[in-house]
């Protein structure tokens, strides 16, 4: 049995399970989940089950991505350039704020660190934003002059 048929069965396996807790929310329907605390376990083998499937899901998108980079050096080395670059824009915006102690409007304290990372990580937005938009104008005047 090879790997597809095996995530085929799995999935209709998932699918089947899905579909069963649809049915029995449905058939008790929205006022009677509402009412009784007792009808909303038949939810939480629903949430339960999109949860496994989440991290089915992301586990394998992550192991994936992973196995290909290691098999092509020259993905592998870009994949940490571009990560580099996004760690020093996030260093720089970190650098260039300032944090201040402040009180929330529910009375609760943002510390000085937090305001620093908040602030930070919206400057590096702004970086990232000028940054784009500097290499869309700059590779559009280039292929309008190369014409």
């Amino acid at each position: 049995m090879n790997i597809q048929k095996i995530i085929k069965i799995g999935a209709l396996v998932i699918g089947l399970i899905a579909v069963f807790f649809l049915v029995r929310i449905i058939m008790l329907g929205d006022e009677a989940i509402e009412a009784d605390v007792a009808n909303q376990g038949i939810l939480s083998g629903f949430i339960t089950l999109a949860l496994v499937v989440l991290a089915i899901a992301t586990v394998s998108a992550v192991v994936f991505s992973l196995v290909n980079l290691v098999s092509n050096p020259d993905k592998l080395k870009k994949s940490l350039i571009s990560v580099g670059v996004f760690a020093v824009i996030l260093i720089l915006g970190y650098v260039m704020s300032s944090g201040e102690e402040r009180i929330l409007n529910d009375g609760t304290t943002l510390t000085v660190a937090q305001s620093q990372m908040i602030e930070g990580a919206i400057k590096a937005f702004y970086l990232l934003i000028f940054l784009a938009a500097g290499l869309m104008l700059f590779f559009g005047v280039k292929k309008m002059l190369s014409k």
